[in-house]
């Protein structure tokens, strides 16, 4: 008769079954859980809730490893345990004593540590843990616990401990259903945190793309994206909308002087202000190297220009730089939807174009009035075309003479440049000689005149007329480095002599940089050159200045000289000038010459040179040996 199965064994066997069905449906509930986990805090409190309330084990806890030197674990999710007491009781996965616990054990071990029992177990024999003990003992539960490694790529980041309820809990088969539960949910984390990488590369993308990174602001491309939005609202709403172009001036100065740091700094400043002015419903944008714009929905003109005077003031206070108090000049245009554009490129660039012609003195905004834009356009294509010219010797030298009072004998001319435009037509020297400047022209268009001075006057030379000619140097001429020696290269060249080559400077020119342009002026005077203070009256330079340079010839200004015929002030002006610049040996040039009533008041006054319309307009320099003939 064969052997029977006692009561036990059944028992056994059925209890048994009922632990490889809990572990069962604790992975198939864990796993459900991993589906649907975006954040890992929430994966594994939920990991622990499902544990406790699917699987039916009394309690699971998540700790993480931290390197620290104690080498705590750190609570990082729990289902029916008090995670504010575990914190007190300082658990660590170091291998002493008080580590040895089965969540410090398997995370040290990096192998799964089963089967401890809270009330026997050596490592719970601490009167830290006494309040755990005495919840098993109150409860009637063995609470034997299980812990689990949680390892990715190949390092343990934690482990997963639960408890059980029953001292023969976490057979053999259980504890493998569960490893690969902890095996799961090291996977879930890891999966999570490639996410959390991914959103955060994502983020740092979309900022890269929409923020400047200097000021922190939104760029240019967020600006056009919240117009476009804003403007379909306003469609939407039948209301209008505005945007605030702001320019800091002086801005390229500042990097010049005190250095490109300095500039971001104060840009950064700028920034800080206008935030703190910027209302809730409002979008401040950073939208070129120092220009911001300030985008104002459901708004007005007369609000946009309210606006604009508060912006002015909170940004009128000097911005401290590198140890400097910098006043920042900032202009403000505005620009309105539908009334002034229904795009948000055409607006913005609207705005830019008001921003444009605001002024100081008119409170340092402008509102868009139309044709600016179109202004702006041409002076771009200008710009362009000034380029063209120059480098393509498109442009046309005329000469103005200069005739001695005394014997009316011509004794020089004036080199001027002037710019016919093929579409145009001839350009006036007011409006391209600042286009120059704004481009960044000035020099290859000084050293355009300079070669073609040079060339005319050999020219003039070979033909037996050794006329001097004039060519003006401006202030930033005056700074340039390589002009001395630019001219010194040209005399070699040519073979000219150097009285042939005269140069003006106008005295404004010259109080830019006072010591700079002495040394300059006396460089080109031991060229063997002549020198004039062109505009002389205009400025501020003082007689003690004056008296230190080198300089042979003064130009009267002709807005004191024109009037001096009918207004005596103008008169005592030139006569005093010319008594002047006798008295320090210099000659004296008197511009503006229009009628024969100011050459003969200039002639009783005893002035030398005169230049002007009653001698002749500016003409072609070829024209300039014909006018002569006529002249004499």
């Amino acid at each position: 008769m064969g052997d029977q199965a006692g009561p036990a064994s059944v028992d056994d066997q059925a209890q048994k079954l009922a632990r490889i069905h809990r572990a069962f449906k604790t992975l198939s509930a864990g796993n459900h859980t991993l589906l649907h986990a975006s954040d890992e805090q929430a994966l594994l409190q939920d990991m622990c809730r499902v544990i406790v309330e699917s699987g039916g084990y009394r309690q699971a806890v998540v700790g993480y490893a931290e390197h620290d030197q104690e080498k705590t674990i750190r609570w990082v999710g729990a289902a029916d345990t008090d995670m504010t007491y575990l914190e007190t009781l300082h658990f660590t996965w170091a291998d002493t004593e008080s580590g040895r616990t089965g969540m410090g054990t398997a995370i040290r071990t990096g192998e799964p540590c089963v089967g401890r029992h809270i009330l026997t177990d050596p490592a719970y024999a601490y009167p830290a843990y006494d309040r755990v003990r005495e919840e098993a003992i109150k409860t009637g539960f063995a609470l034997v616990t299980a812990a689990f490694p949680l390892r990715i790529d190949g390092e343990v980041i934690g482990a997963l401990a639960m408890a059980a309820a029953e001292p023969d809990d976490f057979d053999e088969e259980e504890v493998q259903l569960l490893s690969e539960l902890a095996d799961d949910l090291a996977y879930g984390i890891a999966n999570l945190r490639i996410r959390e990488k991914h959103r955060e590369a994502e983020a740092t993308i979309a900022r890269l793309a929409y923020y400047e990174a200097l000021t922190g602001l939104p760029n240019r491309t967020f600006l056009l994206e919240c117009l476009e939005e804003a403007m379909q609202e306003a469609k939407q709403h039948h209301h209008a909308l505005a945007l605030l172009h702001l320019h800091v001036g002086r801005f390229h100065e500042i990097n010049k002087v005190l250095g490109y740091r300095s500039g971001d700094q104060l840009l950064q400043e700028l920034g800080r202000r206008l935030e703190l002015a910027v209302k809730e419903n409002e979008t401040l944008a950073h939208v070129g190297e120092a220009e911001f714009a300030l985008l104002l929905p459901a708004t007005s003109a007369e609000h946009a220009i309210q606006r604009a005077q508060r912006l002015t003031a909170i940004l009128h206070d000097p911005v401290e730089v590198s140890g400097l108090m910098v006043d920042a000049s900032v202009n403000i245009g505005i620009a309105l939807f539908p009334g002034h554009a229904t795009t948000p490129e055409a607006l913005l660039r609207r705005a830019n174009s008001a921003m444009r012609e605001a002024r100081p003195t008119h409170g340092g905004y402008a509102m868009y009035t139309g044709g600016q834009e179109e202004l702006h356009a041409r002076r771009l294509a200008l710009m362009g075309d000034l380029r063209h010219a120059i480098e393509h010797n498109q442009l046309l030298l005329y000469c103005q003479p200069k005739v001695d009072i005394a014997s009316r004998r011509v004794c020089g001319a004036e080199a001027l440049v002037r710019w016919e435009h093929p579409v145009h037509g001839m350009i006036s020297t007011s409006e391209f000689i600042p286009l120059a400047e704004q481009a960044g022209l000035i020099t290859p268009l000084t050293n355009w005149v300079l070669e073609s001075a040079f060339s005319q006057s050999y020219a003039w030379h070979e033909a037996g007329l050794d006329w001097p000619l004039a060519v003006n140097l401006s202030a930033h001429d005056l700074r340039d480095p390589d002009l001395v020696e630019r001219i010194r290269g040209l005399f070699a060249t040519w073979g000219i002599r150097p009285e042939l080559m005269q140069f003006e400077l106008t005295e404004s020119a010259l109080m830019e940089d006072p010591a700079s342009a002495l040394e300059t002026l006396t460089d080109l005077k031991q060229l063997g050159t002549r020198l004039y203070i062109d505009d002389f009256g205009t400025g501020y330079s003082s007689l003690g200045y004056l008296q230190k340079l080198p300089v042979d010839y003064i130009k009267i200004d002709q807005s004191f000289v024109m009037p001096m015929t009918v207004s005596n002030d103008s008169a005592v002006i030139v006569r005093t000038t010319i008594e002047l610049g006798h008295n320090l040996d210099m000659k004296i040039v008197a511009e503006g010459v229009e009628s024969q009533a100011h050459w003969d008041s200039l002639a009783a006054l005893g002035c030398d040179v005169a230049q002007g319309y009653h001698i002749s307009k500016p003409m072609p320099a070829e024209q300039f040996r014909n006018w002569e003939t006529n002249w004499a």
